[in-house]
């Protein structure tokens, strides 16, 4: 079996002046969840196209089933864009069978709430099961590696959960999975993840890994309103909590004061940071 199921090697990617992906390495297990994380423009879609093969790299190595990716290894691809690669003016029985062809195998049944929207146009059927027909598409031959491009963006909680249950049946059945995705209660459901800022890779590994016993500062304040904006102005990474306030980048001695410099009472104290926070320091610290 192949060492890897997807690879970076020093991948970078330039449009013009600008770096969209620069010197980032990493890998994918068969069998794992790897969660692709970071904000809009962070450069996630890049290394996807240039994983998958539809984009070439500036510099750098990608590999995808330990070849670079060519129509061999692509063969053994799910993938999943964000445009979700469907045909808007076929029916989701058509988008199947089209996709199905293309990898010689037999469609695949469909069920539940697809099954009763088979024969309707892919342009009429909801975001929801807009996706959740790209992802059988996507799967229907049984691929060694899946890549899914925020596969659950625009979607509800419960579609999205669906979703979610699908990955883990792939990942269980062996084939190694990336998805990529700004939401960070997503993440919690990989078994590793990567932290894209700017298009450097800023932070890697379990939620535990990334967090690594870092903390952040609370701050709980009868007047909250007025503790926030306080802290906010500071320049502080601030964030709220129902209506307690976190503190990311200061210590409890820094919060502390600029309360009392306000008139601010408060409850000033020490706790352990999400990823959230840590994913927002990294970002911060990253080269600029």
């Amino acid at each position: 079996m192949t060492a890897h199921a997807l690879a970076a090697r020093s991948l970078t990617r330039r449009f013009g002046d600008n770096t969209a992906v620069d010197d980032v390495s990493f890998h994918v297990e068969f069998g794992e969840v790897v969660g692709l994380l970071g904000a809009n423009g962070a450069g996630k879609t890049t290394i996807i196209r240039m994983l998958a093969g539809l984009l070439e790299p500036t510099a750098g190595d990608a590999r995808l089933l330990g070849d670079p990716p060519n129509r061999a290894t692509q063969s053994r691809l799910g993938y999943v864009p964000q445009g979700l690669g469907l045909y808007g003016d076929l029916t989701a029985v058509e988008n199947l069978a089209f996709s199905a062809g293309a990898y010689g195998v037999e469609p695949t049944a469909l069920t539940g709430s697809l099954a009763a929207s088979s024969h309707r146009l892919v342009a009429n059927l909801p975001l929801g099961l807009q996706r959740r027909l790209a992802f059988v598409s996507a799967v229907q031959h049984d691929p060694e590696v899946l890549i899914l491009d925020e596969p659950t963006s625009g979607v509800g909680a419960l579609g999205a959960a669906r979703l979610w249950d699908q990955i883990r049946v792939e990942a269980e059945r062996g084939a190694g999975v990336l998805v990529s995705t700004h939401s960070m209660q997503e993440a919690r459901q990989c078994d590793r993840l990567l932290l894209m800022s700017a298009g450097r890779l800023v932070g890697w590994g379990t939620e535990a890994d990334i967090v690594a016993g870092e903390t952040t500062v609370e701050v709980d304040a009868g007047a909250w309103e007025e503790a926030f904006n306080a802290v906010a102005a500071s320049g502080a990474l601030v964030t709220l909590d129902g209506r307690s306030t976190r503190v990311i980048d200061r210590s409890v001695e820094e919060v502390e004061a600029l309360l009392a410099r306000e008139g601010i009472d408060a409850e000033v104290r020490t706790v352990p940071a999400t990823i959230d926070e840590r994913m927002a320091v990294l970002a911060r610290s990253a080269p600029e």
